[in-house]
């Protein structure tokens, strides 16, 4: 049914339970199992009409990255304990610098997974609106099937 499976994470609880269900589906059908994390790119304002904006320096995006590089090197070996735990191999990805929704899409399609397994909070409303909803920018853009865990 399933050969090749991604899992997303950002090291949230709710997102643990969709690595969780992720690689327990993977185990059962004999997967192999990609665990993605994407780190978003650091927020530059280069100013518009009357404000002046904010550049950092080299400096503070160096300990930027590496922060988030820390962090993503945490999520994903959590998850890799959790896949030895249950007995099963995955590939641990970090995407740095990147929307997540559309690096999972780029990454199942380069890899050539044929599911996507990630989790959602499930925020409704005006939340959900000026939230935004990583999920839904992977249903709508992705190619694939992709199994939402709440």
């Amino acid at each position: 049914m399933y050969a090749n499976i991604l899992l997303s994470t950002d090291g949230s609880d709710v997102a643990k339970k969709g690595v969780e269900h992720g690689l327990a589906l993977a185990k059962a059908l004999n997967a192999k199992a990609t665990i993605i994390t994407v780190t978003e790119q650091m927020f530059i304002d280069y100013g518009s009409g009357h404000a002046s904006g904010y550049i950092p320096s080299q400096e503070e995006m160096d300990r930027y990255d590496a922060s988030h590089k820390g962090r993503a090197g945490k999520v994903l070996k959590e998850a890799l304990s959790m896949a030895e735990q249950i007995g099963i191999t995955a590939v641990l990805l970090h995407v740095p610098n990147a929307h997540a929704a559309t690096a999972i899409v780029e990454t199942a399609k380069s890899r050539g997974c044929d599911l996507i397994v990630m989790s959602s909070h499930g925020r409704r409303g005006l939340r959900k609106l000026f939230l935004g909803s990583q999920t839904s920018e992977v249903l709508a853009n992705g190619s694939v099937p992709v199994l939402v865990v709440h």
